[in-house]
This record gives structure tokens, sequence and C-alpha cells, in this order.
């Protein structure tokens, strides 16, 4: 168990205001900040003596779309000093622009890149943000809860043009029906018919 109390009275005046939660669930201290902080609060904990959050795992994000903070970031850091593991989180709405932290950490350059190519959210001050697992000229970005799951556009080769092309997607899925019963569970619900074939 982490004292979270002594994490709380340990933050620096500036950041109190910013901070809004900060609790302890499966091992992890989460921090829940305000977007405009992301820097300094990420600042403060690598730097700051007893925290030492000194390595960034990963940056990720989760769509809520019924949400008027659509956007959840979430910032995966791990300290080996102190042998313990952090998460901030923080909401964002849609076209809100969030602050880089790639000048704090190095790594932190392709994280956000990849999230402002699937969700859109973009990241003032990134030296580079551009897509970079979606193709040139992409449309749309793919982990949004509203973008179709047949997409846009389909890439093929055309043998007679000897080159890639792109169509609408002509891509149609009718209605599935899923059994998710199983067998060994309930198994007076299925019959074993090799009872009754009889060589």
């Amino acid at each position: 168990m982490t004292d979270i109390t002594s994490f709380q009275n340990n933050l620096s005046d500036t950041l109190r205001d910013s901070v809004l939660s900060i609790k302890e669930e499966y091992g992890h201290i989460i921090f829940d900040i305000l977007p405009n902080a992301i820097v300094d609060v990420v600042t403060f904990l690598k730097s700051k003596k007893g925290f030492s959050f000194s390595t960034l795992i990963d940056i990720t994000a989760i769509d809520f779309p019924a949400k008027e903070k659509r956007f959840r970031l979430i910032y995966h850091f791990l300290s080996m000093t102190e042998n313990k593991r952090c998460k901030i989180i923080t909401s964002v709405s849609d076209q809100q622009t969030v602050d880089s932290v790639t000048p704090v950490f190095e790594c932190a350059n392709w994280f956000e890149r990849e999230i402002f190519d699937l969700f859109g959210i973009t990241f003032s001050s990134h030296p580079d943000l551009r897509r970079i697992l979606t193709d040139y000229g992409f449309e749309g970005h793919p982990l949004r809860k509203d973008f179709p799951t047949t997409g846009y556009l389909e890439v093929r080769y055309d043998e007679v043009e000897k080159r890639v092309v792109y169509e609408p997607t002509s891509l149609t899925q009718g209605y599935r029906d899923f059994d998710f019963l199983s067998p060994w569970e309930n198994p007076n619900l299925y019959t074993d018919t090799t009872k009754n074939n009889k060589n």
C-alpha cells in the first residue's frame, strides 16, 4: 500500500489546484488532473524525490462519445528507484488541444503521434505531429467509436494499371447470429451425436 496522503502533501502548491484526485488501484497511484497541467505534473513527478517516475511506459486514449469531454488520455509511468507505478488521467473534449510531453519524455513523440492518428487528438508543441500507422491521405480516425468498421476506402493492387488503387469501400456485412452458450457450462443443452451413430 502507498501512503496517498504523503503524495498529496508533497505536491507543490501550484499543482494542488490542477490535481483533481489521487487514489490507488491495483498497485497503481492514479492522478486525475486538468489537461492544461499535464506538462507541469509530468515534470514534477519525474524530478521530485520520493516520486521519481522517470520512465514513461505508454500513452493511450479511450473514446466516450456520449460524454462532453469525449476522450480520456492515460499516461503510464514507472519509478524504478521507488518501485512504484503511476497513471495520470485527464479528460479532453473533441477538438481540444493538449500540450505535448515530448520535451519532458522524448519517447512520447511516437505515442502522441499514434493517438493523433487513431483518435484525432492534437498535441501542441509536438515536433512532428503527423500520422504514424494509417496510410497517406487516410480519412478519419479509426479508434473513434463513430468510425465505420468497414472504413471509407479499400486498397488493392490493380493488374491493369500496375499500381495500388484506392476505391470506396464495397464491403457489406449482413446480420450475424452468435451462439455464446458454452457446452461446458450446460451440457444438457447439447447432445452427443456419437451415441446415435452405430457402425
